[in-house]
């Protein structure tokens, strides 16, 4: 099966790049066109149910995305590679780290949900499950994760591409996977090098929920706050996130 996948560059160091529950492999904007692609191959990964894939069939679980990211490399010839994974795909390349510890260079989570459980209680469960049905409930996410910083047409814009970009099926798929999955015990240890990258105004995914998180886990982790920058640093502020992010995996 061909795997549709964007590639960046064609440098000895190779990435792979999870997007967001929202997202896919174009979800990234100008932040692509600033990629060092001497230095690095980036390989952007659609999932079964979105982007150029939404007619995939799958079972929409962070268990098929790991399986498919490494049939991907397989296909690409990459022994080894970074990972990169942006909130949801945050914990979905952790899942590929559990999967094949020895082929994982560097991990590098972007605003990234836990490899534990994350529980969605109350309001949260209510907006983010409401979201698989209606496009209000996605916009009313991406305003909150922001900080309530961003202005309308980007909302707008973010809304439509995630309404258009995925199937619902896979959409909720992925939600009740991503929010109830505890593998946890698997990767903490790990002495992988792992770079954390989190929005100074983003209120779920933040620096408090990462030490208690993926700096607990990893012991070899580093967190980085990005100033003015909410959940979505490669939007919001696109030049500094790709000096961060490259600057982490070329050490």
């Amino acid at each position: 099966m061909a795997i549709s996948h964007r590639t960046v560059g064609s440098g000895p160091h190779k990435v792979l790049v999870l997007h967001d529950w929202f997202g896919s492999s174009s979800g990234w904007g100008t932040f692509l066109d600033l990629l060092d692609p001497d230095e690095f191959g980036y390989a952007f990964l659609d999932y079964r149910g979105y982007g150029e894939r939404i007619a995939v069939e799958g079972e929409f679980t962070l268990a098929e995305i790991a399986s498919d990211a490494l049939a991907l490399a397989d296909h690409l010839g990459w022994d080894t590679f970074s990972l990169v994974g942006h909130s949801m795909g945050g914990k979905a390349a952790q899942r590929i780290l559990a999967e094949a510890p020895t082929r994982v260079r560097r991990l590098a989570g972007v605003a990234p949900v836990p490899a534990s459980a994350y529980p969605l209680e109350g309001d949260a469960h209510d907006l983010f499950h409401g979201a698989v049905q209606y496009p209000a409930n996605r916009r009313a996410i991406l305003d909150l994760v922001t900080g309530h910083r961003a202005c309308g047409r980007w909302l707008d814009r973010m809304t439509a591409q995630s309404v258009t970009g995925s199937r619902p099926e896979a959409f909720g798929g992925y939600l009740a996977d991503w929010t109830t999955q505890d593998f946890a015990a698997k990767v903490a240890g790990s002495p992988l090098p792992v770079g954390v990258f989190v929005g100074e105004h983003d209120p779920a995914l933040n620096a408090e929920v990462m030490r208690g998180t993926w700096l607990a886990h990893y012991p070899n982790a580093e967190l980085t706050v990005l100033a003015n920058s909410g959940h979505y640093p490669m939007y919001e502020i696109p030049v500094a996130f790709a000096a961060a992010l490259e600057a982490f995996l070329r050490a």
